[in-house]
């Protein structure tokens, strides 16, 4: 019978969720999702002075905006710290553990006198054969110490098979006898994470590949609890185009899931991407639907090689990866206009230009407008800012659009008035119309009929790029379009 999969993403709340550790939730979840596995949330907080409810919640909320689901939890690490300290306990009682009663003081002179040496910076292990009277005695002393898993001292060492980065081996002599508990009596990670995960049942341990160099530590103390050993893949890092590790400090927001959900991008579209970091499949597909991905996803897709993420902290627009905004700019392009829909209106609401009339009397209308204008944009604020004039008649020219499509051409400032006079007396304004009302004009003035479009474009949108103008002009409606036109002879005063 085949063991049920089990995996899990156990986030520090010691800030926002950045897309590293969101590419680390997904895979996880992808994982569960193609095996019919369990994924359980686990919010590792035993961080106190760092851990906050507002890095829990922002955690949770953007696991969620990704559309990453979980079938247990979310449990809290803090939740367990007596359960920690009883495997300590126990790994003492079975002579797995030690008490070490050496201070942090005496701990750093070992060092400074083992870097003179050019020796070994491990623990000498000093208290690791103390005998039960000198325990008591030092106990009795009122000294305080940390506890210490007592790595074999024999010829050996840990080996065992990542998924990813293939056969790993770890000599004991090359293990310190590390510290699992705090001289105060706090667990530490290692252990922590190592209890937790016997109690949860994971049968995998998908995380990056910085958390390769504990997997040795961490399997003696699976075996010293005598349990069974998870499988273990550990994923290729995600570094900027300087090849730093991204993170927090280093990033800021830039890497930051919820900065990207403000700045227009849409949450499937984000998947897409962060799990294409690090994973490919044989013929290098970049868009996948839901259930295609979950198809296509397996461990043996997971590169060894550290993936890229150009961050672009210098350009306003296009602040992140190309490959990014490249994904995302296809799905706000090709989704159902109903599902894009919800995303449009909450720009419009943050620019304070949504119409309630967009959602009932105007709704054909709306829906049409954001099919039609769509195309060229490559996150959703963009129909907010380059899309305004559609939805407001409260917009700017842009100062390229004034300077090359309106004021270079001075006898705009009588045309523009003509052609609101002609459109207005159109009795059935279509784009046939429309569009020769325009061309007969041009043709009339003896001119290109670009002069006038892109004159006319420039006036009603202002842009100088968009849809065809005869589109433009349908979408913004007879009146408005007039209006505008009267309007943008004052640009020349």
């Amino acid at each position: 019978m085949t063991k049920e999969v089990i995996v899990r993403f156990p986030p520090s709340p010691t800030g926002y969720l950045h897309i590293g550790g969101a590419r680390t939730a997904i895979f996880n979840w992808l994982f569960a999702q193609k095996t019919g596995g369990k994924l359980i949330l686990r919010i590792e907080d035993t961080d106190v002075e760092r851990s906050t409810e507002e890095s829990i919640d922002g955690i949770i909320e953007s696991l969620k905006w990704l559309g990453i689901t979980w079938d247990e939890g979310p449990y809290f690490q803090s939740h367990f710290i007596k359960e920690h300290q009883a495997a300590a306990q126990k790994l003492l009682e079975s002579g797995h553990a030690y008490k070490c009663f050496c201070t942090k003081e005496t701990l750093d002179i070992k060092r400074e006198e083992a870097l003179k040496k050019k020796g070994s910076l491990h623990y000498d292990g000093t208290c690791r054969n103390l005998t039960p009277e000198e325990v008591s005695a030092k106990e009795a002393e009122g000294i305080p110490y940390t506890i210490r898993l007592k790595v074999p001292r024999v010829e050996g060492s840990v080996c065992f098979k990542d998924i990813v980065y293939g056969f790993i081996e770890k000599k004991y002599e090359d293990i310190d006898d590390f510290v699992i508990v705090r001289s105060n009596g706090q667990p530490l990670y290692i252990l922590s994470n190592t209890v937790d995960d016997i109690r949860d049942r994971i049968t995998h341990v998908l995380r990056g590949q910085d958390g390769l160099v504990n997997t040795p530590k961490q399997i003696l103390l699976y075996k010293a609890l005598g349990a069974p050993i998870p499988e273990f893949a550990h994923m290729s890092l995600t570094l900027d185009p300087q090849k730093a590790k991204i993170s927090k400090r280093t990033h800021g927001e830039l890497v930051a899931v919820h900065f990207y959900r403000e700045h227009g991008f849409l949450p499937w579209a984000l998947v897409n991407f962060l799990v294409r970091l690090g994973w490919s499949t044989p013929d290098s597909r970049d868009i996948f639907t839901k259930e295609e991905l979950i198809e296509a996803f397996s461990l043996e897709g997971v590169n060894r090689a550290n993936s890229v993420f150009n961050v672009n902290k210098n350009d306003p627009k296009f602040f992140t990866d190309p490959k990014a905004l490249s994904i995302n700019s296809h799905y706000i392009r090709n989704i159902p206009v109903e599902e894009l829909e919800p995303y449009v209106r909450a720009e419009l609401e943050k620019a304070g230009i949504w119409n309630p009339e967009f959602e009932s009397a105007r709704r054909d209308w709306y829906l049409a407008t954001i099919d039609l204008i769509r195309s060229r944009y490559h996150v959703t604020t963009e129909f907010a800012t380059l899309g305004r004039a559609y939805f407001s008649d409260e917009y700017q020219i842009e100062e390229k659009a004034l300077e090359k499509n309106i004021l270079k051409h001075d006898g705009l400032k009588n045309w523009f008035s003509i052609l609101a006079d002609r459109l207005e007396s159109i009795e059935s304004f279509s784009i046939e119309e429309t569009e020769n009302v325009i061309r007969d004009m041009a043709e009339e003035l003896d001119i290109k009929a670009g002069i006038l479009i892109n004159g006319i474009r420039a006036a009603v949108t202002g842009q100088t790029v968009g849809p065809g103008l005869f589109d433009i002009l349908i979408a913004i409606g007879q009146k408005r379009v007039v209006e505008r036109l009267r309007k943008a002879v004052s640009f020349f005063d």
